[in-house]
């Protein structure tokens, strides 16, 4: 595996790749990797020739208040993990390197951040996507692969690329879930013993949420309802939002037909999990 922090050299690199003809498939991190990010690795891996992994904690999608530095890095390990998976290509940039002195533009998606995790996280996701078409830019993939569990980020990351016009098929993989159903999730090793035991009354109000609406429920406010009550009975879960939206647009549905994204966020002490489940109906 070679590991590259400069952005000039994994151009070149990529270059040489693509003349060669190499196929390109890449899995943008944040590091502090967990079975869901290489589930992703080994769909890249089964689908292209070449699989690049970038690891970058991006200051620019930190909210004012949330600790950019209390997010776990975990350098060493992450490494043997992608070496494990036999990984090609790891792009670990700097901040420097990725937003050099002056820096000023920005990508959004417009309107897609006013729901969901959007009102909470402010800027949030024009971080996010500001940082995914720099490294689309700079490693230029056949294939982009995300994880359905952050499914407002996959939405609109998949929206800006066909919106921009990048050459990049998206492909959006199954969440990955431990045996309780709870999501994986870098943030779990933060629940003491009870936090993580109620949490997985999220996947099961999830599944309730489904169950009803495939029983011919239709009204998205029952359904959220019916949640909220299942949440609060089993756990000591603050819940942040319960949201019933349509899966292609984002846009809250009124009756509960189509491609469905159910989408909730929830805080276990200081622990802010999120987790969805999309069907269609």
């Amino acid at each position: 595996m070679k590991i590259i922090p400069s952005t000039q050299s994994t151009q070149k690199l990529i270059s040489r790749l693509k003349l060669k003809h190499k196929t390109i498939g890449f899995v943008p991190t944040m590091g502090a990797l967990h079975e869901g990010h290489l589930s992703l690795v080994r769909k890249s891996r089964k689908e292209n020739n070449i699989t690049v992994v970038s690891i970058f904690v991006n200051p620019k999608q930190f909210g004012p208040k949330e600790d950019l530095a209390l997010y776990p890095r975990e350098e060493k390990k992450d490494k043997y993990l992608l070496q494990k998976e036999k990984v090609d290509l790891l792009f670990y940039p700097s901040a420097d390197e990725m937003y050099p002195k002056g820096y000023k533009t920005y990508v959004e998606v417009s309107d897609f951040g006013r729901g969901l995790c959007g009102p909470i996280r402010p800027g949030h996701f024009k971080g996010v996507t500001t940082i995914v078409a720099k490294l689309l830019n700079i490693v230029t993939p056949d294939r982009l692969y995300l994880g359905q569990k952050d499914a407002q980020q996959a939405i609109m990351i998949d929206k800006m690329i066909r919106d921009l016009n990048f050459p990049v098929k998206t492909i959006v993989c199954p969440t990955v879930r431990e045996n309780d159903g709870l999501a994986t999730s870098s943030r779990n090793v933060y629940l003491n013993e009870q936090h993580r035991s109620e949490a997985v009354i999220l996947f099961k109000a999830l599944t309730q949420a489904k169950h009803e609406i495939k029983s011919g429920l239709q009204n998205p406010q029952t359904v959220i309802k019916n949640m909220k009550s299942l949440i609060e009975q089993c756990s000591s879960g603050i819940i942040h939002y319960i949201e019933c939206v349509n899966a292609e647009n984002l846009i809250p549905l009124k009756e509960l037909r189509g491609k469905i994204l159910i989408a909730l966020s929830v805080s276990f002490g200081k622990t802010k999990l999120i987790d969805n489940i999309i069907f269609n109906n």
